[in-house]
Order: structure tokens, then C-alpha cells, then sequence
């Protein structure tokens, strides 16, 4: 898969759910900056990166009062929400994505070293290395973006959020990975990455047209990848949120 039919994708994802889609560029960001840092071969560097463009499409199956729901979930809509991993997983290797690297970000982006994440509860080295290293990156994000439950941003959640990076290096997350990205922080290479987006008239600003082009991309690839008559029909809904703008 390409970068330009992935970024077509992750707007499909934004109809559902505004705060994912500024997430979903800040951390390709991110992404980018720790694998340069860490010196990755360029193949490694893009192959990060479309992991991460690509790491919530499973959203897509998840119900939007889910997703955007401003309190705290329930257990039940928390097992839904868990659910993404996997269902992202299992879509794009049906639109022909075969890159274990982007793979292994989607489906366990949410693992953590001591076994405790999921969606299969690995621990340590049996998490692959790509999403080991993603994971602090969409753990900081988690904790420094705005969301439909939480208006706290900026320096002072950032400073909070590395801490947190900090005391859970070794357990949670990967060492080498926070002490890469405490040290892009430390040295401001992050900034500008933390603000894009992460304020309430930049979530407005996602919401504008799909181009035809972006939104005939996507069209094809999920309707592509869909299962059964009703997966049809959930993104054929979704699509149609899309095509309101373009005409």
C-alpha cells in the first residue's frame, strides 16, 4: 500500500471521529523523528511511518458514539474499543497489505513489555520491535492531545507525559525507545509536532472535503475489503459522510 491511498484512508477514519484523525498525523510525525533519530534505514523509516498512518484504521468498525463519547467508558465499551487492533489488522491484509512491519504497528500498538496490553497479551521481546517503539509514541500522544474528554494539552502535559514514559520504561514501554524520544523532546525536535492540530479550531479544520480522487482510493479499497452484506452497508455509511463533500 502507498502513502497516498493510506492518508485517504486515515480521512475515511477522521469522519468517524475527529480527535483520531489529528492523532493519526502527529504520530506519523512522531514516528518519523524517533526512526531518524534512531537512524533507521529509509526502507524501516517509510515502513514506520505507514504503520502509524495506518494504526487506528480499525476505528472504521467501531461505533462512533464510542469513539467520540466524552466521559469515561464502559467495560463493555471498552472491550469494543480494544477491538480495533485486531479489525484493523485483519482489514488491511485484506486490501493486499502484506509488510510484517505494518502489520505488527496495527495489531499491537497496545501491547505492553510486562504482558499486561493486548490484544494477545504478549510481553517482551515476543512484541515485535516496530510496535514496541510505537507504542511510547501513541502513549505520549494519548496523554498530551486533545480529546473529547480532556481540554489539558501542551508544555505541562508534556512534561507529565515523559515522566510517565519514564516510570513505565522497562515495564509498559520500550527503554531505548523513551530514552530516544525523552531526548527529542529535551532538545525541542518535537515542539512543533505537539501543537499541529491539537486545539479545537485545528480539530474543526479536519473536517473539510475529501477530494474525489482521495475519496475514489478509498471507496475502492475498503469496499474491497469488506466481509458481509452488513460490513458493506457500515462503509457505505461511512463513505457517504465523505462523498457530502465533494459534491
Amino acid at each position: 500500500m502507498d502513502f497516498e491511498l493510506a492518508n485517504a484512508l486515515a480521512r475515511i477514519v477522521e469522519l468517524k471521529d475527529r480527535s483520531t484523525g489529528a492523532h493519526t498525523w502527529r504520530v506519523t510525525m512522531y514516528a518519523q523523528a524517533v526512526a531518524e533519530a534512531e537512524r533507521m534505514p529509509v526502507a524501516t523509516v517509510m515502513g514506520f511511518m505507514l504503520g502509524a498512518v495506518l494504526h487506528d484504521i480499525g476505528k472504521i468498525d467501531i461505533p462512533a458514539e464510542i469513539l467520540s463519547k466524552p466521559g469515561r467508558l464502559t467495560d463493555a465499551e471498552y472491550e469494543t474499543m480494544k477491538a480495533h487492533t485486531v479489525l484493523g489488522w485483519e482489514r488491511v491484509q485484506r486490501m493486499g497489505v502484506r509488510d510484517p512491519l505494518v502489520l505488527n504497528v496495527i495489531r499491537s500498538h497496545h501491547e505492553r513489555i510486562d504482558g499486561t496490553g493486548y490484544p494477545d497479551r504478549l510481553a517482551g521481546e515476543a512484541i515485535p520491535i516496530a510496535a514496541r517503539w510505537f507504542t511510547v509514541i501513541d502513549g505520549f500522544d494519548a496523554m498530551t492531545s486533545l480529546r473529547p474528554y480532556r481540554d489539558g494539552v501542551g508544555e505541562d502535559a508534556a512534561a507529565c507525559a515523559i515522566e510517565d514514559l519514564r516510570e513505565h520504561a522497562g515495564t509498559w514501554y520500550e527503554p531505548r525507545a523513551v530514552e530516544v524520544f525523552e531526548e527529542l523532546h529535551r532538545t525541542g525536535r518535537l515542539d512543533s509536532i505537539l501543537e499541529h492540530l491539537n486545539d479545537r479550531e485545528g480539530h474543526a479544520s479536519l473536517v473539510g472535503p475529501l477530494t474525489p480522487e482521495a475519496m475514489s482510493l478509498a471507496r475502492k479499497a475498503l469496499l474491497e475489503s469488506t466481509t458481509d452484506a452488513a460490513d458493506v452497508e457500515r462503509i457505505e455509511a461511512i463513505l457517504d459522510l465523505g462523498s457530502e463533500g465533494t459534491r
